[in-house]
């Protein structure tokens, strides 16, 4: 007769990420990580609002497993972002800053200035849904609206930009060659 082996208590603490892989992350990413900011605010100051209370949230977390690290980042850049621009007042406008990366690339400055002139909800569900994948309905949950609003900020969205900038009008063409948007 075989008596069950007691399972070893796994040693679980090994896989959650330290402040080292937080920087580690972080020096190797930090350029993409503040362009995703500033995509969603179109604006300097609060993409580096955005960034900075990302790293400090990063320092103080200790529940983060490290294969996790870039997309608890940026989870915590969205949701920064997305306070600080949809808690605008109706009478505020948005200021919208010129994307410069110091690369002399007009072509890729070009299409961060197409995508931030685009309005808040459209810039918003543009970057979520197209650049970073999510499901419509985790954009709807995200910024608390319905999935139909974000399929049409979504459309308005790939239309404004198709009609700004050629290099999106390329991939909004099905084997057809017509127009497929959703």
């Amino acid at each position: 007769m075989f008596l069950p082996r007691k399972p070893e208590p796994a040693n679980f603490r090994a896989d959650y990420a330290k402040i080292t892989d937080f920087c580690t992350v972080l020096d190797r990413e930090v350029k993409r990580f503040y362009l995703f900011a500033f995509l969603l605010t179109a604006n300097h100051k609060e993409a580096e609002r955005c960034f900075s209370s990302a790293l400090e949230e990063g320092c103080e977390e200790n529940s983060v497993f490290k294969v996790r690290i870039e997309s608890w980042i940026k989870r915590c850049i969205l949701k920064k972002a997305i306070g600080m621009v949809f808690s605008r007042s109706a009478n505020t406008e948005e200021q919208q800053d010129h994307w410069f990366d110091g690369t002399g690339q007009p072509r890729a400055s070009n299409m961060v200035t197409a995508v931030t002139s685009l309005a808040g909800l459209e810039r918003f569900v543009f970057v979520m849904s197209v650049l970073e994948k999510y499901s419509l309905r985790d954009c709807s949950l995200l910024l608390k609206c319905t999935v139909g609003s974000v399929e049409q900020s979504r459309v308005d969205a790939l239309s404004k930009l198709a009609q700004s900038n050629a290099f999106f009008a390329v991939g909004l063409t099905g084997p057809s060659g017509r127009r497929e948007l959703a």
